[in-house]
This record gives structure tokens, C-alpha cells and sequence, in this order.
């Protein structure tokens, strides 16, 4: 099945790019435009980008490394505001009258 017809790269091609990464370098994190560039080729419009991640997700091969999978749980825990005030709006500044 053809995933982007701009670039005609195949559901066959990701999975294949996906499984020569893998077997290059287990820890490796995979992603739309590594796969792009194990192809040869580049992304267009990105009207194919919905599909494209649903066929690299299909992949068995497509895990997140043992070291990266504790992110998420670290990330998780830790504040939501990231430290910033309850405001995220720039101060209004007085002006010299």
C-alpha cells in the first residue's frame, strides 16, 4: 500500500527501513524523518503523516529502548507547569509618561 504519494514510499519500504535501523543499532529511536532519510528521500507536504505514523506503530520492531522507557515516568511525575507562574503572559509594562 502506498503511504505518501509524493515521494511513493510503500508501507512495505517503512517497515523494511524500520527493521534495518533496528538491527543497526538496537537503542536507536526511530522516527518519520530517520526513516525518510534511510529511503533516500524527504517529506513534502505532509498530508501522508497521519498514515505514515500508523503504519511505523504497526512495526513490531518500532519499541522505545529500555533507557528512554523511564522518561516518560520521570516526565510524568514531575510538575505540569514545568516552573513557570500561573500566568504565561508577558507583564504589562509601564510606560515613562
Amino acid at each position: 500500500m502506498i503511504v505518501c504519494h509524493c515521494t511513493k514510499i510503500t508501507d512495505t519500504e517503512i517497515h523494511a527501513a524500520i527493521d534495518w535501523m533496528r538491527v543497526s543499532d538496537p537503542r536507536a529511536v526511530i522516527t518519520p524523518g530517520k526513516i525518510y532519510h534511510a529511503l533516500g528521500k524527504s517529506a513534502d507536504c505532509g498530508g501522508c503523516m497521519p498514515l505514515f505514523l500508523d503504519t511505523m506503530r504497526a512495526s513490531d520492531n518500532l519499541e522505545v529502548p529500555m533507557q528512554l522507557c523511564a522518561l516518560r515516568t520521570k516526565a510524568s511525575q514531575e510538575s505540569v507547569d514545568e516552573g513557570r507562574s500561573q500566568s504565561h503572559r508577558i507583564p504589562q509594562q509601564i510606560s515613562a509618561a
